[in-house]
């Protein structure tokens, strides 16, 4: 069993926890509103470059010294950036985080970002940027991306070539305590944790820290539609997407029923008749993904020349087929959707990670967290009835799609 607790830090940052009885480890998870959507224009990259010289070094240690004191409490270290947040966090033993928790304050409140460590770190950038020439369904993926999504959602992520170059050590240094600030911060705990003992050493740890920024304006829905890069290969990469509901809304848990029911496995619609009755691909897949404020839903199919047309044919199709009558989902697919999903909870719930990721994620999203076993009567509550009434009203909307290979395909004109 579990019980999870929200309380407001004196900074005014939110810390949620949940106690997990019958484990040992413990797991935080701090994001900072400093996504890649909030880059400066000129400045695209930074975020990134930001991520990685939380590693290298803070407060009196240097990257080392760092490094080796969280490895001398067995503590894992992990600093990412995504479009809306950077998660600083850590994973060790329930009874050593409270040692874990200062190293991580440090990275947040006073991260050393010596000027010698930048040009390492804006190298590791570029290369991540260049190495996107050698995956072409990352390629063909960012793509739909940029095409997709308004500004600056449509942002990669790893900075632009331009922006890189531009950084200073000056706009890194200055620019951190602007926008890593405790307002939209968010702090969530899970496993053997003491939530009156987290919230008396953030207390202390987090005096004197305060700040606010305000969320990237987002521009207007782009013209999307069909697009095709061309690249010299005996593959072909073909990507979909459309709009999907956002997370809080009430049926964003009936759009990942669908999903599951399309792109479940081996069991899919999409696995069954783009690859095991056709042989048209060697990957196909589809997911949902709910934000606070918008949703997506993307398909994906890796084939050959040959095949790519019919490929996106029979994808498209698909995808507009589970919306009819005639393809109304059928009980022994709802079934077996449900049961996965449900699967997939259990093992998450197995992970302390995974939960205080999910304990945050939940808040910024829907402005609560949410437990497993309410996730699971959510899932339980949904009917067959309801799911097929959904998907006769559900409409794609105005889709992206691209492609990339030798030669351009046609679109298909139901979409």
């Amino acid at each position: 069993m579990s019980s999870i607790t929200t309380r407001t830090l004196r900074c005014g940052t939110p810390l949620i926890v949940e106690v997990m009885s019958g484990v040992r480890s413990a797991a935080l998870a701090w994001l900072l509103p400093v996504g890649s959507a909030s880059d400066p224009a000129p400045l695209e990259g930074i975020s990134s470059l930001w991520s990685e010289l939380l590693l290298r070094g803070a407060g009196t240690r240097s990257s080392r010294e760092h490094a080796d004191a969280m490895d001398r409490i067995g503590a894992s270290t992990v600093s990412e950036v995504g479009s809306h947040t950077l998660r600083v966090g850590t994973t060790t033993l329930g009874s050593r985080l409270h040692e874990a928790i200062p190293l991580l304050a440090d990275m947040v409140l006073r991260p050393l970002m010596e000027e010698s460590a930048v040009e390492p770190c804006r190298d590791l950038a570029q290369q991540a940027l260049e190495s996107v020439a050698d995956d072409p369904q990352e390629r063909a993926s960012l793509l739909l991306r940029e095409r997709h999504h308004p500004t600056p959602l449509n942002r990669s992520g790893l900075g632009t070539v331009e922006g890189l170059k531009a950084i200073t050590h000056r706009d890194l240094v200055l620019g951190w305590p602007r926008a890593a600030v405790p307002q939209r911060s968010i702090i969530a705990a899970a496993g053997a944790v003491d939530p009156d003992a987290l919230v008396t050493l953030f207390d202390a740890l987090l005096v004197g820290w305060t700040g606010a920024t305000s969320e990237p304006a987002i521009g207007p829905t782009p013209p999307r539609g069909y697009a095709h890069e061309e690249d010299d290969s005996n593959q072909v990469q073909v990507l979909l997407a459309y709009d999907a509901p956002p997370e809080p809304d009430d049926s964003s848990v009936l759009e990942r029923i669908v999903l599951t029911v399309l792109s479940g496995g081996m069991s899919g619609r999409l696995f069954t008749e783009v690859r095991e009755k056709r042989g048209l691909c060697y990957a196909v897949s589809a997911g949902y993904r709910g934000d606070r404020d918008y949703g997506v839903v993307s398909a994906y199919v890796g084939t050959t020349p040959e095949r790519a047309q019919e490929s996106l044919d029979v994808l498209a199709a698909e995808l507009l087929r589970i919306t009819t009558p005639a393809g109304a989902v059928t009980p022994e697919e709802f079934e077996r959707a449900r049961v996965g999903m449900k699967a997939a909870l259990v093992f998450s719930g197995e992970s302390t990670g995974a939960r205080a990721v999910g304990l945050a994620g939940d808040y910024r999203r829907l402005g609560r967290a949410r437990s497993l076993e309410e996730i699971a009567v959510r899932i339980d509550r949904v009917t067959l009835d309801e799911l097929n009434a959904y998907l006769a009203t559900r409409r794609l909307g105005l889709t992206t799609i691209q492609t990339l290979g030798p030669k351009p395909l046609k679109p298909p004109a139901t979409l």
